[in-house]
């Protein structure tokens, strides 16, 4: 019956709330019903397919990165998560200050996150942080290297600086990975992650315009290799600034259609729940899947909208393959043997979501629908991310496709599209290779139980669960 006092009276600012609410959801280019007119339209460069190259591993990764440091001319521009002080940190700004000397023009900036770039490691002994090691080397060789914290929010825990890239004179060098000896595979061990290489002007001058311009610029954004750093807490005005410009700001990329044997290139920033254009193009990205689509993530620890479009894949027919870090593999897991501290109980949390996710799905993955990968080699680790779409589109990024990158973080990425399906022998020759050191999971028991977890982990989980604090620990880490 209309009116009767039965019906449910909703909140004021609920009601005054709803009209918006509702009009974002019926205008959402992300719920029409071709999503892949949707990508087609988005601005782009077009890129020479023989101007993408996919690199092969770290040490390739590190042997390019050296390379098109010492042979820069005009500009270096590169962001990361952290350049570490360990010999691989060392080695690149060696390098840098090496090849500025001897071409005192050529500009340098390098911008890392703010919070993550003064405190030590996670468990180890206070410390100056990696800024310490910069501030050392700006006192030694000068300040013609210059170093830049970026802070996201007011603390690390509530967003970082996700931003990938290294831009070198007119080539972008895209990777999800950070600067250290791991990374880099300097000594040997590795943690794996995906390599791109695009040469091309145009696109190198969006992505350091962005750069210098939008963060740069701002004041919340200072310098890190100087004696006097201000405190994070005489930020935080000029923090809130730039917290509203970033909802704002986007790549300048123009309209150009791809020809013959080109691939429609399109960066993308994404920073905040709403209005994110990364977040909008992966769930376009998923939406568009005709066939097949191939997920990356590091950690089995997916946003709920990516969970539900991935379950519409599934009741349209199409084939999923997932592909996620062993527990041994995370850069966050610490073997049984050492002593055991609160942050090695992530591993086994994106472990759980991963069973609830193949339980719930077992029948696709026993039909062969949906196929879920753990990687492993050895005590090396796994950090890859990203898209493959059938055969003729693909995201690199350094999303991590987990809650905290899809509100808390900046990120970015690159949307390729490629109609005449050049790129897919190189992308497929990658997935080939990823998985040599991979199993696939036949259904969830393949997954070692809870019962068998170490005493300590078995402790805390419980603890958790019980308090439901697991929920929002995925959401922050």
């Amino acid at each position: 019956m209309i009116g009767t006092a039965m019906e449910p009276i909703l909140p004021m600012n609920k009601l005054t709330s709803t009209p918006a609410r509702l009009a974002r959801r019926m205008l959402s280019p992300l719920r029409t019903p071709n999503s892949r007119q949707w990508l087609d339209a988005l601005p782009a460069f077009a890129v020479p397919a023989d101007a993408i190259e996919v690199l092969p591993d770290p040490a390739a990764f590190r042997r390019v990165l050296l390379q098109a440091i010492g042979l820069a001319r005009r500009r270096i521009v590169m962001t990361a998560l952290y350049l570490q002080d360990d010999a691989a940190g060392r080695e690149l700004l060696d390098a840098l200050y090496a090849v500025q000397s001897r071409h005192p023009r050529l500009e340098i900036s390098i911008l890392v996150d703010w919070h993550r770039a003064q405190r030590g490691l996670i468990g180890k002994q206070t410390c100056a942080g990696n800024a310490g090691m910069y501030r050392d080397y700006a006192a030694r060789l000068g300040p013609g290297v210059a170093i830049y914290g970026v802070p996201v929010q007011n603390r690390e825990l509530f967003g970082v600086l996700h931003l990938k890239g290294f831009v070198i004179d007119d080539v972008v060098l895209y990777s999800g990975a950070s600067l250290n000896e791991v990374y880099l595979a300097t000594h040997g061990r590795y943690r794996l992650d995906r390599y791109h290489l695009l040469r091309h002007r145009r696109l190198a001058d969006a992505m350091a315009e962005l750069v210098l311009t939008q963060l740069i610029d701002s004041d919340a954004v200072c310098r890190l290799n100087v004696a006097d750093v201000p405190l994070t807490r005489t930020l935080q005005p000029a923090i809130r600034v730039l917290r509203q410009k970033l909802q704002n700001v986007d790549y300048d990329v123009p309209r150009e259609i791809p020809g013959p044997n080109q691939v429609a290139v399109t960066p993308l920033l994404g920073f905040g729940r709403s209005d994110n254009a990364l977040n909008e193009a992966v769930l376009a990205l998923l939406r568009s899947t005709r066939r097949q689509v191939i997920v990356l993530t590091p950690y089995f620890n997916l946003p709920r909208p990516v969970r539900v479009v991935l379950g519409q894949l599934l009741r349209r027919g199409c084939e999923i393959h997932i592909m996620v870090g062993d527990k041994t593999a995370s850069d966050f897991y610490i073997p049984p043997e050492q002593p055991f501290r609160t942050i090695g109980l992530l591993p086994y949390m994106y472990e759980n979501n991963l069973r609830r996710f193949a339980q719930a799905h077992r029948r696709h993955m026993a039909s062969g629908q949906l196929n879920l990968y753990l990687w492993r080699d050895g005590d090396n680790s796994y950090h890859l991310k990203g898209l493959l779409v059938d055969e003729d589109r693909a995201l690199l990024t350094g999303n991590n496709l987990n809650p905290r990158a899809w509100a808390l973080d900046l990120e970015n990425g690159l949307l390729l599209r490629d109609p005449s399906g050049a790129l897919w022998p190189r992308h497929r020759a990658e997935w080939e290779a990823l998985q040599q050191h991979a199993t696939r999971l036949v259904d969830y028991h393949a997954l070692e139980s809870p019962r068998h977890y170490p005493p300590a982990v078995r402790k805390q989980l419980g603890r958790l669960n019980r308090t439901r604090l697991d929920r929002l620990l995925n959401r922050l880490l």
